[in-house]
């Protein structure tokens, strides 16, 4: 019989929530998270093994509280736990990047793309810039801005999320 292999150990369900509470504040500061969804979220973690105090007054709060208190609570809450909250532009680059692979699976159709303010995005490496030249700002601009029309943006589209999911991030984080 050969030499065991070893075998990873499994993650604790502290690392795995703190794993989980950074890529949300990752999405929150992507603006793809609402702050009366943070609660929630905030509940979730503790869940997951996290426990602070500001954690748990936040998984207290309704819904229906102040946004200024319940962002000021998540923002304290992730300095407790260890989490920095990252810059807006790194954190829409990767919102980004997961736009681009919810369109390579099939979970968004091209033209969802132009529905929100990612040709606004500072793009940085090649692929990103592919991607973001291609969204145009309305979805009835497609011909006017581009100057493509629909079957041939939307193969180009499809091409360039591909590229972009298939590179790796230049910066590491959410």
């Amino acid at each position: 019989m050969g030499a065991a292999e070893a075998t990873p150990a499994p993650e604790s369900p502290a690392r795995s929530g703190i794993t989980a509470l950074g890529e949300m504040a990752c999405r929150y500061q992507a603006d793809e998270i609402r702050p009366e969804d943070l609660p929630m979220i905030a509940a979730e973690a503790l869940a997951a093994g996290l426990d602070t105090p500001t954690l748990c007054e936040l998984a207290g709060l309704p819904r229906n509280a102040d946004t200024r208190d319940i962002r000021d609570a998540f923002e304290q809450a992730l300095s407790e736990t260890g989490i920095e909250l990252p810059e807006r532009g790194v954190a829409r680059r990767h919102a980004l990047r997961r736009l681009a692979a919810r369109l390579v699976d099939g979970d968004i159709a091209p033209a969802d793309l132009a529905t929100g303010d990612w040709w606004e995005t500072e793009a940085e490496t090649v692929e990103e810039r592919a991607f973001v030249s291609l969204i145009p700002q309305c979805g009835c601009c497609i011909g006017y801005t581009l100057g493509l029309d629909q079957r041939t943006w939307a193969a180009e589209i499809r091409t360039a999320a591909l590229a972009l999911t298939s590179s790796p991030p230049s910066r590491p984080g959410c």
